[in-house]
């Protein structure tokens, strides 16, 4: 004994300076290397047996827990079967000897070895393994160690890692699974009996004025007084022990309800003890209770109970999630409804003492956030069923749920909530498209909830009510959250009308009347209002309209199509109105005024301004409708409208205006050229005072953005074809000289950088230069890419015009070389051009584009793009690749000569530069760039003679262009052996197209030189573990590949597989072809590649972790 008493002290010591502060870290590595050794000693797990039990030390208990681990993980193939009989005995005797003294983690890990045992051995050579379980579970000294086992038994054997083999681990869960009925009567008894225990000694308040109503609603909804009295029940005080025991079995009960078949397993009684637990995250007794004490024991004991309705939240929230519909679905249904009902009636429960948000801010945060998951799963999952039976009291759920999220203590819970909403809007939504016949009954049931659900909304987004929270959002969360949520009440606009319109013009007419406010003062207008109360009045009533004009802009959508005619006068009053406010802004000009709160009031003001013209510009489809349908019959009202609008825009478009402002002002600008069209645009004088503004070259110019967008509207408004008018009244000719104009007027200085682009320019005159390419580009790509789609007439047009300044690009391109970014910009150009106007270029245009890239792109330019100019540079020959994924999907002959020097562009110098980087850059678009080759070039490699393939009865077609085709193939293999996830996702989805079309597997060339290499690669991946993610599309292009020829895959390509494969000795390469199965459809054969891969991994673990000269029979 001399040997272990004196080999512990000395691990003691040496545990104790490891984990001191002052060892260094060398002296820590030969600590460690020494503590290897040990470990990997045949026998060592004897001395840490009895260091185990005779040690009071953390570290070395802790580290002799690992050594056994090790064992049973790693070698226990290994160990005489003399040994592990006695490790088997030792282990379980060691735990009921010490469970209630050691440290809960030295507990935990000690059971946690014990179980990994039984992940091997039982039940075979370990057949007590589950029963001592049980019974530790039924013996009242162990039960918490029983559950402590039961959990880590559930998480290691239920979905056991890989290093086990398939058949084990079906093994084992048909094992399990056959115990399930027992361990949950175990659980639901264990759970039940202590509530019943702890509910007879609790005293029995007296009855609250509202537990008699709540009781007699849910009485009428089971019809039976004793599940409801059940209910009213008052929460058990559980001591210590209890509390930990509970929280043990509704562990194990979220655990079991994440693997284990639902359906079959589940009770009501079940359901309801999980939902009893719940009860206990809705009671603030306790908090107050440890917070009068004061005690930190009480304190802890709050926090556990508060735990146990998390813990019994988690299981429902489970049971949710997974749509379990159990045998005695009604009782299940009805209990599920019944215990919401209760729980959310108890949560929002109001008395003297509390109000419904100071008893939300009380219990415990988790809580709630599960609760609100629970709501919003129940909602989503059984809202349809329950409302279809008339007995549930909906609306009162509905109310309980509204009280809920009016009063969340935190933005978030209040986000979480509005979900919920969502989600039953959703489901009313359809259920009335889907019942037009009683859309009336069902909308009648609902509409006092829903108006009061929406007044609710909008005053969370009022100022005027909810100052304080709204003050802590900045403006992007209230843009994106809150208004958002407006758009989520439209089921009917009348019911939206009458809550939303008359708040907008209580708030319109605070607006309206500052104007008998303005003074003129010596530098400009003033705002005469000062006091400090006005100013924060009028503060919150500008957010307050800046937010319901965004509302009002939200329900455009709602006013056309089919029910353009019904809502038309509603929706001409809203346009007048926000016509009006926008010409007011305008004239008066706000955005200018001097207040007395400058960095208040202003921000505020514009802002108003800024979203009036953009509610505005939301009702432009609305605009377009009436243009077509209405105008003849009443062309004043339309042509004011858009003038006064025009009016409203055009004082704005001026570098002098607030940024934000001027690009609402140019986005309406844009909608009513695009959107609208009205014939008479171009006459009306403010539209001709913009093109003057735009054309004239010593005007300051505007933002880039603003500029962009002026010009796009400009340019549209002369291409774009007038709606309702037939081709022979488009005025083609004199729109077209216009455009010329236009664009000739835009590109005066771009176009005469020709003249001197040749020459050597000083850094000065440099940085100029590339200010003119950048802001004449953005505007030509934009006006590009902005009639695209459009007809071929304004494309012809639109081509005219650009005519020369595209060639002037192309003149300037080869000076520009080495600027990755003026090339950047240049061919993005390019590529907008070629994406929309190709046609108009015409061929021989086009071919001398390309042929000046190619020209340009030598392996040099390419190299020092990508390797040397970071990320510019690789954009630069990404957007040339992508240029050229354009022209090779051209249909036709036309750009097929180009064929050849673009592969070889490809394959001889973009791809030897990139290949081997690991960085992803340019990788994407190069392989992209060969998919479009295949794809749509497949005769200039595969010649298809129609009366080869008739004669012969099968289309062997000839092959071209072979060793091309070749090194494609072979770029794609290498791509599955890189790193790059994304990479290798698309190559694959790539590879799997070419064959649905084009039969890309089944080609002569591919079956017999290029098939089981793609197989034995991607089968390497499964077993390397490199992307496992993508293992499901792995599988099937496995199948794919292999179906082509399962013959060959079976007799030929498997056994040489498992032939190579090192770390695994004959017999177990026997083994793993016979368990793979010669099945021939998808499921049975993916199913056989995942077993071979994951039974491959194992039988590696379990060679490399044999004692050397181990004997294997």
């Amino acid at each position: 004994m001399a040997s272990e008493e004196a080999s512990l002290r000395a691990l003691e010591s040496l545990m104790t300076e490891f984990f001191h502060n002052c060892t260094t870290n060398e002296r820590k590595r030969e600590i460690e290397e020494l503590l290897n050794n040990f470990a990997q000693q045949i026998g060592a797990w004897r001395f840490c047996l009895y260091f185990l039990s005779s040690t009071r030390n953390d570290y070395v208990m802790m580290y002799s827990l690992t050594v056994f681990e090790n064992l049973i993980n790693k070698m226990w193939l290994g160990v005489p079967s003399q040994d592990k009989m006695e490790i088997r005995s030792c282990l379980p005797k060691l735990l009921l000897a010490h469970h209630k003294t050691l440290p809960y983690f030295i507990r935990n890990k000690l059971c946690k070895v014990i179980v990994d045992i039984g992940r091997q051995d039982w039940p075979m050579f370990y057949h007590d393994f589950f029963t001592n379980i049980l019974q530790l579970i039924q013996s009242p000294v162990t039960t918490p160690l029983g559950l402590i086992m039961l959990k880590t038994t559930s998480e290691e054997l239920a979905c056991p890692r890989e290093d086990l083999s398939v058949a084990r681990k079906e093994e084992l869960r048909k094992l399990l699974l056959d115990q399930v009925q027992t361990v949950l009567g175990l659980l639901t008894g264990i759970l039940e009996s202590i509530w019943d225990k702890h509910s007879a000694t609790a005293a029995t308040p007296p009855p609250s004025p509202t537990s008699g109503e709540s009781g007699d609603l849910l009485s009428s909804l089971l019809q039976s007084p004793s599940a409801a009295k059940l209910l009213n029940q008052p929460i058990p005080i559980l001591d210590t022990e209890s509390e930990c025991i509970c929280s043990l079995a509704l562990e194990c009960l979220a655990h079991l309800f994440s693997w284990i078949p639902l359906s079959t397993s589940i009770t009501p009684s079940l359901l309801t003890t999980i939902f009893h637990f719940a009860r206990f995250g809705c009671d603030t007794r306790v908090r107050k209770m440890s917070s009068v004490n004061g005690s930190s024991q009480n304190s802890v004991l709050g926090q556990e109970r508060g735990r146990l309705g998390v813990l019994a939240m988690s299981c429902i929230n489970e049971l949710m999630s997974k749509n379990c519909v159990p045998m005695e679905f009604e009782e299940y249904l009805l209990r599920m409804f019944q215990q919401t009902f209760y729980l959310l009636q108890k949560i929002t429960k109001e008395n003297n003492a509390h109000t419904v948000k100071s008893r939300l801010e009380e219990l415990d945060e988790s809580y709630i956030e599960k609760f609100t998951d629970f709501l919003r799963l129940f909602v989503s999952v059984h809202l349809r069923r329950i409302e279809s039976y008339s007995q549930f009291p909906v609306v009162e759920f509905l109310a309980l749920l509204f009280k809920y999220t009016f009063h969340q203590p935190t933005h978030e819970g209040y986000f979480s909530c509005l979900d919920i909403w969502t989600l039953f809007l959703d489901y009313l939504t359809s259920k009335i498209k889907s019942r037009l016949a009683d859309k009336e009954a069902v909308l009648n049931r609902y509409e006092d909830a829903l108006v009061l659900l929406l007044t609710e909304v909008l005053n969370r987004i009022q100022f005027r009510y909810n100052q304080a929270q709204l003050e802590e959002l900045d403006d992007e969360t209230l843009d994106d959250d809150v208004r958002s949520r407006v758009e989520q009440g439209q089921l009917q606009v009348q019911i939206l009308t009458l809550a939303l319109f008359p708040v907008l013009q209580d708030n319109l007419e605070v607006y309206l009347g500052l104007q008998q406010f303005v003074v003129t003062s010596g530098t400009g207008h003033r705002l005469n209002i000062t006091a400090e109360n006005d100013c924060r009045r009028l503060h919150c009533s500008l957010r307050d309209l800046s937010s319901l004009l965004q509302a009002v802009g939200r329900l455009a959508e709602y006013f056309i199509g089919d029910v353009f005619a019904a809502r038309f006068n509603d929706a001409l009053t809203v346009v007048e109105r926000l016509v009006k406010v926008t010409l007011y802004g305008s004239q008066i000009k706000l955005y200018n005024i001097e207040t007395a709160v400058p960095s208040v009031l202003k921000p505020d003001l514009i802002d108003v301004h800024a979203q009036s013209l953009a509610a505005l510009q939301a009702y432009a489809h609305w605009l377009a409708q009436f243009y077509s349908e209405v105008h003849r019959q009443n062309p004043e009202q339309f042509i004011s409208l858009v003038s006064t609008t025009l009016e409203a825009i055009t004082p704005l478009i001026s570098s002098k205006v607030q940024e934000k402002l001027l690009l609402s002002a140019c986005h309406l600008l844009v909608s009513l050229a695009t959107t609208v069209r009205p014939v008479f645009l171009i006459s009306i004088p403010a539209v001709q005072k913009v093109f003057n503004r735009i054309t004239d070259t010593s005007a300051q110019q505007l933002p880039d953005k603003a500029q962009v967008l002026v010009c796009r509207a400009l340019s549209n408004v002369l291409l774009l074809p007038w709606p309702n008018l037939p081709e022979s009244e488009q005025q083609w000719a004199v729109r077209s000289t216009n455009h010329a104009s236009l664009i000739s007027a835009l590109t005066r200085e771009y176009r005469q950088l020709k003249s001197n682009a040749i020459l050597p320019q000083r850094k000065v005159q440099l940085e100029d230069t590339k200010v003119i390419i950048h802001q004449t580009l953005s505007v030509l790509e934009d006006i590009v890419e902005s009639i695209s789609g459009e007809s071929t007439k304004s494309r012809q047009i639109c081509y005219q015009s650009l005519q020369e300044s595209v060639q002037v690009s192309l003149a300037l391109f080869p000076a520009f070389i080495h600027q990755s970014d003026v090339t950047d910009e240049m061919l993005s150009f390019f590529l907008t051009l070629f994406q929309g106007l190709r046609v108009q270029m015409g061929v021989p245009f086009t071919e001398q584009i390309i042929q000046t890239f190619l020209n340009m792109f030598t392996r040099e330019q390419l190299a020092e793009s990508i390797l040397h100019e970071g990320s510019t540079g690789c954009r630069v020959v990404e957007k040339f690749l992508k240029i050229l994924q354009v022209v090779v999907q051209e249909p036709g002959q036309v750009f097929k000569p180009f064929l050849p020097s673009v592969i070889s562009l490809c394959m001889e110098q973009v791809y030897p530069i990139i290949a081997e980087r690991s960085s992803p850059d340019v990788k994407a678009e190069l392989f992209e760039l060969l998919f479009r080759v295949l794809h749509h070039n497949w005769r200039y490699f595969f010649k298809s003679s129609v009366l080869a393939s008739v004669q012969r009865g099968v289309a062997e077609e000839q092959m071209e262009n072979e060793a091309q085709f070749s090194a494609i193939m072979q770029a794609f293999g290498q791509s599955f052996l890189q790193p790059d996830i994304h990479l290798f996702k698309q190559n694959l989805f790539y590879l799997e197209t070419l064959n649905t079309k084009q039969k890309l597997y089944h080609k002569k060339i591919f079956r017999t030189t290029m098939l089981f290499q793609f197989v034995n690669v991607l089968l390497q991946v499964l077993v390397h573990k490199s992307h496992d993610l993508l293992q499901e599309e792995i599988g099937i292009a496995t199948y794919n590949m292999a179906s082509v020829d399962f013959d060959g895959f079976y007799s030929a390509f498997l056994p040489e597989f498992l032939a190579s494969c090192d770390g695994v000795d004959s017999n177990q390469k026997n083994v793993l072809g016979r368990n793979f199965k010669m099945d021939r459809d998808l499921p049975s054969f993916t199913q056989n590649v995942h077993r071979l891969v994951n039974d491959l991994r194992y039988y590696r673990l379990c060679n490399d972790s044999l004692p050397p000269g181990t004997v294997k029979l």
